[in-house]
Parts: C-alpha cells; sequence; structure tokens
C-alpha cells in the first residue's frame, strides 16, 4: 500500500531523465529546478521533518539527529563520493555536450544508491504510526528533489553514454532502485521499531537539509543571488504554505 506513492515519484523521476536527454538545449530551465527543489527540501526538512521528531524525540533530540543526518551526508560527500553527482556544483552543466568518458558507471552506481535509500526514507515516511500529513510533505519533498536530480541526470548521462536510448535505459534502472528501497524497508521495517524509523527519518531530514544546501549553493556559484535565491524560496514558501494548509 505504501509502495504506491514511491513508485509514482519513480515514474517522475524516470520522466525528469527523459527529459533532460531529450531537451538538452534548455539548460536555464534545469537550472531554475535544482534551486526550487533545493528550497523544497529545506522547507520541509524545517517546517515538517524537524516538528515531527520533535515530538518523538524532544526538541534537543530532535536537532541532535536530523544534524547528525547532515553531518553524515557532508562526510560521505567530502571525503567517500559524490552523494547526489548528478547535481554536484562542480560539473558544469552548461558544457554536457562533450562526452564524459569513464564518467557513466560511478554517476549511475551512486544514482541506483540514492535513489535506493530514497524509497527506503519514502515508505518509512507513510508508516501509519506518523502524523497522517507528514507522509505527504516528506514524499512531496522527495519529488521535488528527484524533478532537478532526474533532469541532470540525464544531461550528463546522455554525455557520457554512446546513445540516448542507452542513457535513457541506465537512468531508469538507476531510478527504479527506488522501488528496490521500498521492498528493503518492508522487510526490515517490522525489527526497527519507531526508535529506528524516527532516527531514520531524523536523518534524512538532516540530508534533506544538506542536499537543499548543496543544490543552492551551486546555483549561487554558476548564475549569481537573484537566479538561484528566487526559485529557492519560492520553494521554501510552498512548503511552509503547505505545512499551514495541513496542520
Amino acid at each position: 500500500m505504501f509502495s504506491l506513492p514511491v513508485i509514482w515519484i519513480t515514474a517522475i523521476a524516470i520522466l525528469s531523465a527523459a527529459a533532460g536527454i531529450w531537451l538538452t538545449s534548455y539548460q536555464s530551465l534545469s537550472r531554475k529546478l535544482v534551486p526550487f527543489g533545493g528550497g523544497a527540501l529545506l522547507g520541509v526538512a524545517i517546517f515538517w521533518v524537524l516538528p515531527e521528531m520533535a515530538e518523538f524525540f524532544q526538541w534537543s533530540g530532535a536537532l541532535l539527529w536530523i544534524g547528525a543526518g547532515g553531518l553524515l551526508l557532508a562526510v560521505i560527500d567530502r571525503y567517500l563520493y559524490p552523494v547526489c553527482p548528478a547535481c554536484s556544483p562542480e560539473h558544469d552543466h552548461a558544457h554536457c555536450s562533450t562526452r564524459l568518458h569513464g564518467f557513466a558507471t560511478p554517476l549511475l552506481i551512486a544514482a541506483s544508491i540514492h535513489s535506493l535509500l530514497d524509497g527506503w526514507t519514502g515508505a518509512a515516511g507513510m508508516s501509519e504510526d506518523l502524523h497522517q500529513h507528514f507522509g505527504i510533505a516528506f514524499l512531496t519533498g522527495l519529488a521535488a528533489h528527484k524533478i532537478p536530480e532526474g533532469l541532470a541526470l540525464g544531461v550528463i548521462a546522455e554525455a557520457s553514454l554512446r546513445s540516448r536510448n542507452s542513457a535513457m535505459l541506465w537512468c531508469a534502472l538507476s531510478q527504479l532502485a527506488m522501488v528496490l528501497g521500498v521492498g528493503l524497508e518492508s522487510l526490515f521495517a517490522p525489527y526497527m521499531g519507531m526508535l529506528g524509523i524516527h532516527i531514520l527519518l531524523a536523518l534524512a531530514g538532516g540530508s534533506f537539509i544538506y542536499l537543499g544546501i548543496h543544490a543552492v549553493h551551486g546555483e549561487l556559484r554558476r548564475s549569481g543571488t537573484r537566479p538561484a535565491l528566487v526559485p529557492a524560496l519560492t520553494g521554501v514558501a510552498g512548503s511552509s504554505v503547505l505545512r499551514l494548509l495541513l496542520r
């Protein structure tokens, strides 16, 4: 039952990747969606995840676990491997028409792991023991993130593989890992208990904050203040308004 929304998000991610592959001439659109998705993630983390975790952990515990999630992702991103290479600010999206030899394999492996974790946390966010509107906002944040991620993934995959058809196939497979994540969550969630689920969601909330800042900062570097902050603040505002309407 809880896998259906994640399947829809997977479809959104695949369609976004297809758009990135076939609409490579419209780079300005994908760059606007990146900070918007980042702002939406920040809004969901601040206005939805943090209050929900505070009800379970108290505010100090919620801040600790969410901060740990952001710190963990920052360490992985800095010292191990880019957690979202498709959105990496170090990559020059404006020149993705140039072949990126050797880039496809690490990109698609990392994107698949990223999608698997998205599916796991998405399924956990729909737990019946959580606030009825929390899951909606949590999955909205995932969907907002998957749109710019899918666009960028499609653009980079098209530049690093031999054909658009192969790029589309591998992008779809990497995003379908979300469904596997749902299956793994359904297998292991009964053994985790509510404490484990809340820890996982708090860590995911921290990752939302890191990824949101990551996306907005990358666009700040590329395009300047206004092109980055206006879409980002729109995403934050949308999350906050949704919170007011559904609380």
